[in-house]
């Protein structure tokens, strides 16, 4: 008798567990020490490549940019895309954020929910269909980049060397499915003149910024107003006094397509001195058009809202050079609109020795729910979850369906366990583990049946 998928599942979850455990090992962080993206990123997918290898796919490595196994015969491809890289630990662990622990049922390490469990799934789901016998039409493809969280090279080189899918999904948002995702705009807020004498936080420019600190004049703004504003707004913070004052905010840390779930630490520092009465260029543009708002308010973008989504903000990283202060803009906005609406919104960011600088821009994804891909793929959940109530949603976050024709992102999250990706203690429920890789196996037979 043929074994069962949730048989397969139970079979193999400890193999499961290893697996990603040793993906989650490897610090997969952007960096310059090997190109293109890292020396840990080429030793995670190597060890994803062997994985692959071992499941029964044909794989690739291109040049460590990503990689693929495939499986499965025919002129039409299926494309799984998950990545591999990793953003930055951050401080506020329990454990070893590269050491995968299980506790109480629950996976935890960075990686485990964005998007390395992900991968370990879609492989998983793979696995048991070739080693079932499952007919394939299509060809079908598990893409694994390594440059998700910093700018999506990996799979642009791919669509570059390979070309586009006919059809596919990326584990890396939540169930049942996203149909649309915000535009994005970045760039970066720049003074060349003040008061402040060195302004550094945040670990990467889609995280809500968790620890700011300031470097400043001594006895340049009115102490008991900082005191009073920061401790109004719940925001530990440390003024350490000398020849110069250094002032420490800590905020909370999350996914910057959310900053409502976070407490930006770089915008309760400057707000604060503001408060305080420092007086000075940067902290008054900065409250006059950013402050506390995390929709763009202060700019007036809620015209451009639309039906599905609104517009986020998030001041990232702040970082102080050669005497200038730059702080990261990441923007996104409502998935209706085009880059070019919303652009004019932020020419009012600039002053005498303070102004945006445009970095990029990328249009929002958007397809239609009645698609014959977006079906299958609810199919797939449904006959898995039995849910028939929730629908597919539009996101703020960015995917890799965005740098290829024909995907949208489908889980790997469920409805009220967010993972807690981008933040500390990063997690993982065993039984949602278990639950992607059936979700998986629906959603890859009905795109290899699907008539494209």
């Amino acid at each position: 008798m043929m074994l069962s998928k949730e048989e397969f599942v139970e079979r193999e979850i400890e193999n499961m567990k290893r697996d990603l455990g040793l993906l989650v090992s490897h610090p997969s962080v952007f960096a310059t020490d090997a190109e293109p993206f890292g020396l840990e990123n080429q030793k995670v997918l190597a060890d994803a490549l062997k994985m692959m290898q071992d499941g029964g796919l044909r794989t690739k490595n291109l040049e460590n940019y990503c990689g693929y196994g495939e499986a499965g015969e025919g002129e039409k491809l299926v494309g799984i895309l998950a990545h591999l890289d990793v953003v930055p630990a951050g401080e506020g662990w329990n454990t070893d954020p590269y050491t995968m622990v299980e506790k109480d049922g629950v996976l935890y390490g960075r990686g485990v929910s964005d998007d390395k469990g992900g991968a370990v799934a879609s492989l998983y789901a793979l696995k048991y269909l070739i080693e079932t016998g499952y007919p394939f039409k299509k060809r079908v493809r598990l893409i694994l980049g390594c440059n998700e969280e910093s700018g999506s090279r990996g799979i642009a080189y791919y669509v570059s060397k390979e070309g586009h899918i006919d059809c596919g999904f990326t584990p890396d948002a939540d169930f049942p499915g996203i149909f649309a995702e915000k535009g994005m705009i970045s760039g970066s807020i720049r003074n060349t003149a003040s008061k402040i004498r060195s302004l550094e936080g945040g670990e990467a420019g889609n995280i809500v910024c968790r620890k700011a600190k300031a470097v400043l004049p001594a006895d340049s703004f009115d102490e008991e107003k900082l005191d009073a504003y920061l401790k109004e707004n719940d925001i530990p913070y440390t003024l350490e006094k000398g020849e110069e004052w250094v002032l420490t905010t800590e905020g909370i840390a999350a996914h910057a397509s959310l900053p409502d779930l976070g407490k930006n630490a770089i915008s309760y520092l400057l707000e604060a001195l503001y408060t305080a009465d420092f007086n000075d260029e940067l902290t008054d543009f900065y409250h006059e058009h950013i402050g506390l708002c995390v929709h763009g308010e202060k700019l007036g973008l809620q015209a451009v809202y639309d039906e599905y989504t609104d517009v986020s903000w998030n001041c990232g990283v702040a970082r102080t050079a050669d005497g200038v202060i730059t702080i990261s803009v990441d923007s996104r906005f409502p998935v209706t609109r085009k880059a070019a609406e919303v652009l004019p919104y932020y020419d009012v960011l600039k002053a005498e020795h303070t102004r945006f600088v445009l970095r990029g821009t990328h249009d929002p994804l958007f397809f239609d729910r009645e698609a014959p891909m977006i079906k299958a793929l609810m199919k797939a959940y449904q006959d898995v979850t039995g849910d028939t109530v929730s629908q597919m949603q539009a996101i703020g976050g960015g995917t890799y369906a965005k740098a290829i024709h024909n995907c949208v992102a489908f889980g790997c999250a469920f409805e009220g366990e967010p993972g807690d990706i981008h933040n500390a203690n990063e997690y993982l429920y065993i039984e949602s583990f278990k639950k992607q890789v059936l979700i998986y196996i629906e959603a890859i037979k009905n795109l290899d049946a699907l008539e494209i």
